[in-house]
């Protein structure tokens, strides 16, 4: 399956866990070469109405600063989106029931698997996020 619809399915996934409370953390990671930006990590700021989430930017070189950024969660999937397969190969989401993974293999196609969780508890994002 085409990597696009399969992060469509992972991305509901992400939305179920932060209704339901699971959310913990997502992770980008397995960058595509040596690029600066090393990371993008996703935190929960609040499960309110209008979910809102920390979006930190992990760099590299210890002269580019790390941002952090607040986000609804439209708008992260749109960042996110966009650093797919230009940056990132592979999004992890750490729930309270379980982990999933997301994978882009060479030919653009995605997969998802689930492992046990590593997460426990839900913390909230605060301004030194990692």
């Amino acid at each position: 399956m085409n990597y696009e619809e399969v992060f469509l399915v992972f991305w509901e996934q992400v939305k179920e866990s932060i209704q339901e409370g699971r959310f913990a953390k997502l992770t980008m990671a397995k960058t595509i070469g040596k690029p600066d930006l090393k990371n993008i990590f996703v935190r929960p700021i609040s499960f309110e109405k209008d979910t809102k989430v920390a979006v930190k930017f992990r760099f590299r070189s210890k002269e580019t600063e790390d941002t952090l950024n607040e986000y609804t969660l439209a708008q992260a999937f749109e960042v996110l989106k966009l650093h797919l397969k230009t940056s990132f190969l592979s999004v992890l989401l750490f729930t309270t029931t379980k982990d999933v993974t997301f994978k882009i293999n060479k030919k653009g196609a995605g997969s998802i698997t689930e492992s046990f969780p590593t997460f426990q508890n839900v913390t909230l994002a605060e301004n030194n996020m990692d």
